[in-house]
């Protein structure tokens, strides 16, 4: 058989396995069987494997995912991700409605169930899928096209017509209770630890790096907002009935109301209906109907004026209390869990709740052999909120809290003002110095592999970590000794301990884990104190100062460093070459002056973050995707195939890594340092490192 012939049936099984897909995930009437679906799947694959050049990148064989790990790019949204303002009560829905009724005279809404997963936008050029960015932080989101690909209610290709050339849309991912309730199980009988709830489990399977979990995990989406110059439509309905004849799954129950009585018949209809369903739901979302209107009513900085959340009520179940748990958080904080006889809860089996404090305890009056109210209103884990008195035991007596930490035994503390109780021994508690160990080479901090919850506790145990310093102190041979972990893991953490050292100064400083020092707070202090000296001589009234430094935050700081504890494990720190100051950019070169670049793929010897500060360094801008604004493209090993086919149908130049080290390496040298980052820049830039 002839190679045109080969690619044209690979055109047609393509198109023939779109539509099999379509009527069978979307529109519940499949009409072929599932092994004739099958046959149809290996052809292609069989084609595929042998003619790789001709394999689309949203070919129906992705919908399986890859085993290959996968990093996420970061991409700034072409449009902005708003917010949506969000109401829990009937009156201020009602004068919400009532005021655009004043401001537009005869409206129509949209009323629209709000479903509770994570929020996706996704880019169509030429009716096929180019890209799948998360909400992020609204201006920023991550490159999850890989992931979403695997979704089989989401279109590859588009089917119909009169779809804009380019264009977004924006809807949810979310995971079924079927998927959910499958994947717990199959965690249950391997002894992993559950899930928290149908939302954490769709955000989080999301990020997985293979695409092949994502694909067995099952997740669905729903479509809800075009975006784009190009999307031309009169009204937010004629929007969703287009989408869903380009092959879109847009919710059935959406309808149009003009009234504030029809707003509220449906949002009553569904408060209670929604238990049927068989995904989570957790408000309803009021959109006006007309594009004119919405235009005229605009927006604040935050959320369109246009469209509001009505939340629903927290669910709640009543269920007997067995016993509390008393866990220890990093800083020292104790926080009580209580444990039930399971019972349903907004689609999940409910074992354990919060009970957040002793006043809690105390101003319910809760005690052991309650029955007990328990909510689930958008918590990982559900909250006690009431005792049912009438069902209580005469010989109940009152809850005594805890005096000592029930790790190590010192007796507990409350400061002034806290609603906590905590255990003073920082040093010596496990939970606290296992936690700030975790907490120091997260990602966002100091960004250690290798070094998980698992292994920091079985390294605790082998005395090899007693606080974070230690990490810069560990022996390879004996990691290697260790078990679970062998030659290769140990390789691996000490490497990831290596590479932390380049690790700037801000997220170091994030990584100590002063209390109530966060990422963004790390970042001012950075940019205001330049040393980790000055910031440690600093007074409350000079801390001040600085951006979003209020007292607390000034407290905390100068008791951290009054520790001597703490000054010891900075100078091993200091001693390790960790970076205790800011490091101005300085300009290299002008080699790449003007120079519009998008790094991609995976470099020998160096990280993404390397490249792009090489981009910088040299005098060029980094670019997240791919356009006709880009001057060239740096690939390196598993480039993305869209990335790839959109710069070759541009014409943009691809450089390898060779090339572009080989152009900036030859380039005569200069030394600038860069500007100083101004304050919303410094609120805006994501932390990020480069390693050597």
């Amino acid at each position: 058989m002839s190679r045109e012939v080969d690619i044209k049936r690979m055109v047609e099984l393509a198109e023939q396995l779109e539509y099999h897909s379509h009527k069978y995930y979307v529109e519940n009437s499949p009409e072929i069987s599932d092994f004739e679906f099958d046959r149809l799947l290996r052809e292609l694959q069989d084609l595929e494997d042998k003619y790789p050049d001709m394999a689309s990148p949203n070919s129906p064989t992705k919908r399986v995912g890859s085993d290959l790990t996968a990093e996420f790019d970061s991409v700034e949204h072409r449009i902005p991700m708003q917010s949506l303002s969000n109401t829990y009560s009937p009156d201020e829905l009602g004068e919400w409605i009532d005021r655009i009724i004043r401001e537009i005279g005869e409206v129509e809404f949209v009323c629209e169930l709000k479903f509770d997963g994570t929020a996706i936008s996704l880019t169509y050029e030429n009716g096929e899928l180019l890209q799948a960015i998360t909400r992020g932080d609204g201006r920023r989101g991550d490159d999850v096209t890989n992931n979403v690909r695997t979704i089989r209610t989401l279109p590859l290709r588009l089917r119909g017509e009169g779809y804009p050339q380019l264009f977004e849309i924006r809807g949810e991912i979310f995971m079924p209770y079927a998927s959910f309730d499958r994947l717990n199980a199959e965690r249950e009988a391997v002894g992993e630890p559950l899930l928290a709830n149908p939302r954490n489990a769709a955000a989080g399977t999301l990020k997985q790096q293979s695409s092949q979990v994502v694909a067995h995990r099952g997740l669905d989406c729903t479509l809800y907002h075009l975006a784009g110059d190009g999307v031309e439509f009169k009204t937010h309905w004629e929007s969703l009935e287009a989408a869903r004849g380009w092959g879109f799954r847009v919710s059935e129950h959406a309808r149009i109301c003009r009234t504030r009585e029809e707003v509220e018949a449906y949002i009553a209809y569904w408060d209670v209906e929604r238990k049927a369903l068989p995904y989570a739901t957790d408000g309803v979302v009021i959109k006006v109907n007309r594009y004119a209107d919405q235009r005229t009513l605009g927006s604040t900085a935050k959320a369109p004026r246009w469209a509001v959340a009505y939340k629903f009520q927290a669910e709640r179940a009543l269920t007997k209390l067995l016993s509390v748990d008393f866990q220890v958080g990093r800083t020292g904080a104790i926080t009580p869990v209580a444990n039930l006889e399971p019972v349903q809860l907004a689609g999940t089996i409910v074992k354990r709740a919060s009970i957040h404090n002793a006043d809690q305890i105390a101003l319910l009056d809760i005690r052991l052999g309650d029955m007990v109210y328990v909510e689930k209103g958008g918590e990982i884990i559900p909250k006690i909120t009431g005792v049912e008195l009438s069902a209580r035991d005469e010989y109940s007596r009152p809850f005594e809290y805890i005096t000592r930490c029930p790790e190590c035994g010192a007796e507990l503390v409350r400061y002034e003002g806290e609603a906590k109780h905590y255990c003073p021994n920082a040093s010596g508690c496990k939970p606290q110095i296992i936690g700030r160990i975790e907490h120091f080479v997260k990602r966002k901090a100091m960004d250690i592999e290798g070094l998980g919850g698992e292994t920091i506790e079985l390294l605790w145990e082998n005395g090899m970590l007693r606080d974070i310093s230690d990490v810069y102190r560990l022996d390879p041979m004996l990691l290697a000794s260790l078990p679970r972990l062998g030659e290769k893991s140990a390789a691996n953490i000490i490497e990831g301990v290596r590479r932390s050292l380049a690790v700037p100064f801000e997220r170091v400083l994030f990584a100590l884990g002063i209390r109530f020092v966060g990422e963004t707070t790390a970042k001012y202090l950075a940019t205001h104190f330049r040393t980790l000296d000055a910031i440690a001589a600093a007074t409350a009234e000079e801390l001040a100062e600085a951006e979003e430094i209020g007292s607390k935050i000034a407290d905390s700081i100068i008791a951290y460093f009054a520790d001597e504890q703490n000054v010891r494990i900075i100078e091993r720190l200091r001693e390790s070459g960790l970076r205790f100051e800011v490091e101005d950019k300085v300009k290299t070169s002008n080699a790449l002056e003007g120079k519009s670049i998008v790094i991609s793929g995976k470099f020998v010897g160096r990280s993404r973050d390397d490249m792009k500060a090489l981009v910088e360094e040299h005098g060029g801008k980094n670019l997240a995707a791919v356009s006709a604004n880009v001057d060239f493209v740096v690939a390196g090993d598993n480039m993305g195939p869209a990335k790839r086919q959109k710069a070759e149908k541009l014409g943009v130049k691809i450089l390898s890594e060779a090339e572009f080290m080989e152009l900036i390496n030859g380039a005569e040298r200069v030394t600038q340092p860069a500007e100083p980052l101004s304050r919303t820049e410094v609120e805006s830039a994501p932390i990020q490192g480069t390693l050597f």
